[in-house]
């Protein structure tokens, strides 16, 4: 089975930018996070990570949080045809009527750390993609560490390479692709971009080059019958 293709920057900011929302409305509403997700029946870490906007966390969790903060109208006009272009031979094409349109520009400023961390983020989902179809790639990963602790073994990073090593000695890689501190800690420690081939990196540092001059989604929706 092969390894699905790990999330743009795009994407990645998109869900970040909706997790945030999720909490700032639950805030709104005086719940806390164990209120929340006893209510929900999900796990705590589970409402967290949908607050994170952690792209491995289920639909099905995101719509039961959505639902329960009352925006569940909005995945209604997403589920529905309204954002679908009209069709040519339509009542609605041949109106003179302009379209409704739905128009995002979806952006973040050059040099934050906010794109800094996206960049890192997507850099590391792709290592991780890349390590999964071959484990070579992870050996060397831990080599680059064990050469670092040999090299430099009292540095300030240290803790953070000797927890690198036993990350990569279990094959447990998804903790680094969190929204936690301690997730970005570990990104900046990380010996994964060592491994990554140039056209990834480029690849990545297109997609923030696209958001830090903003991407418009631009969405036609539909009018009704002119009659």
């Amino acid at each position: 089975m092969s390894n699905p293709t790990p999330l743009s920057i795009l994407d990645l900011e998109l869900l970040h930018q909706l997790g945030d929302r999720l909490r700032r409305l639950r805030k709104e509403r005086g719940l806390g996070t164990v209120e929340l997700a006893q209510r929900l029946g999900v796990s705590r870490p589970t409402l967290r990570a949908v607050e994170a906007g952690d792209p491995n966390t289920s639909m099905g969790s995101y719509l039961r949080v959505m639902s329960a903060l009352g925006i569940s109208g909005e995945v209604a006009l997403l589920a529905s045809d309204a954002m679908r272009p009209t069709s040519n031979d339509s009542a609605a094409a041949r109106s003179h009527r302009p379209r409704s349109s739905v128009r995002v520009t979806v952006s973040t400023s050059a040099g934050s750390t906010g794109l800094h961390d996206l960049q890192s983020l997507a850099l590391h989902a792709e290592a991780v993609r890349l390590i999964k179809q071959d484990g070579a790639l992870r050996e060397r990963a831990r080599e680059t560490v064990q050469a670092w602790l040999q090299k430099d073994g009292r540095s300030r990073s240290a803790p953070l390479w000797r927890e690198w090593e036993q990350l990569l000695a279990k094959g447990s890689l998804r903790p680094v692709l969190g929204r936690s501190v301690h997730a970005q800690q570990l990104r900046q420690a990380s010996p994964l971009p060592t491994i990554l081939p140039e056209e990834i990196r480029k690849k990545v540092l297109d997609e923030s080059r696209q958001l830090t001059s903003g991407v418009v989604i631009d969405g036609a929706v539909k009018t009704g019958d002119s009659r």
